[in-house]
């Protein structure tokens, strides 16, 4: 494929089209330890769009953006820390950054490439590279950059991690679709409520100048999708649950047959929803089907890393607290509101052990987070305030970061749903895996693996996990 060398065509200001309401808003808790990473970069592939020229896509996206900002005018302001050390979002309408871009020689079915990395152009189809959110001290807390391509453009929003958690980032960037598409109300109000239990008297302390990256961003590292269909993910739920395995081994109809509608319920059971089709009783005992994707690379990943059996590894997930909590925060809440589950196990435990064992792990440790375990990790930080510690310092580790519950493809800014989802650099390092839903819908799965280039060449040639692996539709 060619060399990506985009062409930077403009930069603007985009303003919100109404003064924001609201003075201020302060960091909690959850948004606070956020400040030493980077920008959020994720972003939606398109066709061409039906305008008479890029020009006009590009006056349709900023009068968009104006209106989205309107609704979400914490985005339009800077941070803000104040003689006590509390951290604000200050939204003072000081707008976001537009950047329009061109890179015609890229083709759409260039930079999808079938079981191949990561094209690494898509890094440059975002702004703020590397750039830390406590940056947004003095950069804006925002930046969209439509890229137009040969055969399509590619929409890429950088947004302030310190400011957006991953369910506060798909909200605002659905509803800049919703409104391009020419909805006049949008469908989902944000809620910059904070009086939650994020929101605390504890002061996180930052050295002169400001905190760095805690992870080094120089090593070198491979990109690649897998995407697991519907029916991969059932036989791996089905394995990890010890549920008719005997039966499946012996010829037993496709797995489909047995779980029906209970695949879609699964991706439900992470979060802690409740379900019609499912008891809670049940829901609570059986492994979901995600948790049973995320044991079976753990297992691949550890094997690929050949890693002395007595070396403590680790699988980190973030978790949505909203509903955890009693009473519940609203859904749409504005801002961070998501903690990390560490799970340990020895490399020669994981290895040696089935796939049950494993995501048996999980599944208790996503389970036991409730209420009195969130409020527990709040007042533990409040002791010692300190910020995420990102990477893999040891070598070991897994993290697990976005969901394929998030709404990514229901970004249709008016000429269709998006061909693919992608990221930028921000906040990669060996053992950095994203979770998206697949484009088809339905319980698939994409995940972002970002490796060592050995490991990556372990894991594809791991049979147990490539089995699952197909081709996206």
């Amino acid at each position: 494929m060619p060399a990506s060398s985009i062409t930077q065509v403009s930069k603007c200001t985009v303003f919100p089209e109404q003064p924001s309401s609201f003075k201020s808003l302060k960091l909690s808790v959850s948004d606070l330890p956020m400040l030493s990473c980077h920008y959020i970069q994720k972003g939606v592939l398109l066709n061409s769009p039906p305008y008479n020229s890029i020009n006009d896509l590009v006056s349709s996206l900023k009068h968009s953006l104006s209106s989205a900002l309107a609704h979400f005018p914490a985005l339009a302001g800077r941070l803000s820390t104040d003689a006590h050390g509390y951290v604000y979002i200050v939204c003072n309408d000081a707008g976001v950054d537009f950047i329009q871009a061109k890179a015609k020689h890229l083709s759409v079915q260039g930079i999808l490439p079938e079981n191949d990395d990561v094209p690494d152009c898509f890094k440059e189809f975002f702004a703020f590279d590397r750039t830390l959110s406590y940056s947004g001290h003095f950069k804006p807390l925002i930046a969209v950059q439509v890229t137009e391509l040969a055969d399509g453009v590619f929409i890429g929003c950088t947004v302030n991690h310190a400011v957006t958690d991953g369910t506060s980032f798909w909200h605002f960037f659905n509803t800049f679709a919703e409104i391009c598409k020419g909805a006049l109300k949008i469908s989902k109000t944000p809620d910059f409520c904070r009086d939650t239990v994020f929101n605390s008297p504890a002061v996180l302390r930052f050295p002169a100048g400001g905190p760095k990256v805690t992870f080094s961003g120089d090593e070198p590292l491979r990109e690649r999708i897998f995407h697991f269909s519907r029916e991969a993910i059932l036989k791996m739920k089905l394995r990890a649950n010890n549920s008719a395995v005997k039966l499946i081994n012996n010829g037993f109809p496709d797995p489909t047959e047995i779980l029906g509608k209970q695949s879609n319920d699964s991706w439900k059971t992470v979060n802690g929803e409740k379900n019609g089709s499912l008891k809670s009783n049940n829901r609570m005992a059986e492994i979901s089907s995600f948790q049973s994707l995320c044991a079976q690379l753990w297992r691949s990943v550890t094997r690929a890393r050949h890693l002395n059996d007595a070396k403590t590894t680790t699988f980190r997930m973030a978790v949505n607290c909203r509903h955890r909590l009693n009473p519940k925060m609203d859904t749409y809440y504005f801002g961070n509101a998501i903690q990390s589950i560490p799970t340990f196990a020895s490399a020669g435990e994981l290895l040696s052990q089935d796939l049950h064992w494993c995501a048996d792990l999980l599944h208790k440790n996503v389970v036991a987070h409730n209420d009195a375990t969130v409020r527990r990790s709040v007042e533990d930080w409040e002791k010692q305030p300190r910020l995420f510690p990102l990477g893999n310092s040891d070598g070991a580790s897994i993290t697990m970061g976005s969901s394929p519950r998030f709404p990514m493809y229901d970004n249709d800014f008016g000429w269709g749903r998006p061909l693919a989802v992608r990221s930028g650099r921000a906040n990669k390092f060996d053992g950095k895996i994203s979770a998206f839903p697949g484009r088809e819908g339905n319980g698939s799965v994409d995940l972002e693996v970002v490796l060592a280039p050995e490991t990556m060449a372990g894991v594809e040639s791991d049979t147990e996990i490539m089995q699952y692996v197909s081709a996206a539709l």
